[in-house]
């Protein structure tokens, strides 16, 4: 007899391209998978690696993406395709694969969740057509706008807010799992598009909650629509002066902390909204006497616009009238090298001696 699995966990499961269909029962399909996408990942990244080409990993990525959403999108055809429970005398549902009773509840439950993993299909499960089509329609249509622009501007920029799109679907999800509740505690649902939401909340004053978290996908635009502009604008300045100066400097090494920003950034947003409405928010800035700094910033600015100048005025300048210094070689091969090194010893130091005073301080409060 076939175990009975829980259909929620192989869905989350299958993240891992096949993971889902081993755990399901579903053997063979679960590794070939598995094989498929990772191996077209390997093969790209040894065959990158022997070319010198990044963009055949690129390809290679693509077609990992591209089986895991055909490894998932098989997954959730087979769950719901699934013998469907029969109903007992006393109401609950046996399930001819394992001959255990489930509820109804749950069942319906586990379809909502399962045809949410595409936007807005599990919305018109539920007979709320407008909601769902709201979703479907924000989710491919921002995906579609985003392709446009950057294929007839040939710039990489619009696909970072590709990270907009993760967001619409944890936010149908949860959404989802929120109205299945309400239904099956026996409340009326309203068929209202996510735009009638937004008008709602507009005419009883306050702000909308769908919006804000929508915004809060680009780092300290939620913070700053909750009315947080300090906090919002500190964010925001802090995940694009890092993108800057990282690409500026070519400190590759460090952008591993671009993503930390903006889950940080995310995170933080998703969290005072909830908090919206049932308590105060505080606009409390991120970086605490930022303003106390203004000096410091004055002086980074002030850096920075010399060694524009310095760059790209006075060494091309220098170079074509001295051709045999190599100025320009070397000011880009080592020169920014320095600048880094500088600043990354001189951060520590800072610290350092940060960390020295307050321990000083605490002990002199101590013995006071």
């Amino acid at each position: 007899m076939q175990q009975q699995r829980n259909k929620i966990k192989g869905l989350f499961l299958n993240m891992i391209p096949g993971a889902g269909h081993y755990y399901m029962g579903r053997r063979p399909q679960g590794i070939v998978y598995f094989l498929l996408s990772f191996g077209v990942l390997f093969m790209s990244f040894l065959i990158a690696m022997a070319e010198g080409d990044e963009g055949i990993l690129a390809l290679g990525v693509i077609g990992f993406l591209l089986l895991w959403i055909l490894s998932m999108i098989h997954l959730v055809i087979k769950l719901l395709q699934m013998p469907t429970p029969i109903v007992t005398p006393d109401g609950s549902m046996l399930d001819f694969s394992s001959n255990m009773p489930v509820k109804t509840e749950d069942n319906e439950r586990v379809h909502v969740i399962l045809l949410s993993f595409i936007p807005g299909l599990g919305h018109f499960h539920m007979g709320l057509m407008q909601r769902g089509l709201s979703f479907l329609i924000s989710f491919f249509g921002f995906m579609t706008v985003m392709l446009f622009l950057a294929g007839i501007t040939s710039s990489d920029a619009f696909l970072l807010l590709f990270g907009v799109l993760p967001v619409i679907w944890l936010y149908c999800m949860f959404d989802a799992v929120q109205l299945i509740h309400r239904k099956q505690a026996g409340e009326m649902l309203v068929d209202r598009t996510l735009f009638e939401e937004m008008e709602a909340g507009r005419e009883e004053g306050r702000r909308s909650k769908v919006l804000a978290t929508l915004l809060s996908a680009f780092p300290g635009a939620g913070q700053m629509y909750l009315g947080l502009q300090k906090r919002g604008l500190q964010l925001m300045l802090l995940f694009l002066g890092s993108i800057y100066v990282m690409d500026l400097l070519r400190l590759t090494l460090l952008f591993f902390l671009i993503p930390v920003i903006w889950f940080y950034s995310l995170f933080d947003g998703l969290q005072l909204v909830s908090r919206y409405g049932r308590e105060p928010l505080q606009d409390k800035p991120v970086i605490e006497g930022f303003l106390n700094h203004q000096g410091w910033l004055g002086a980074v600015l002030m850096c920075l616009g010399l060694y524009f100048i310095v760059v790209n005025v006075a060494v091309p300048a220098i170079d074509i009238r001295f051709p045999e210094w190599r100025l320009e070689y070397r000011v880009n091969e080592y020169f920014k090298t320095i600048v880094v090194s500088v600043l990354l010893i001189g951060g520590g130091v800072k610290l350092m001696t940060g960390s020295k005073n307050n321990k000083s301080r605490k002990g002199a409060g101590g013995q006071s």
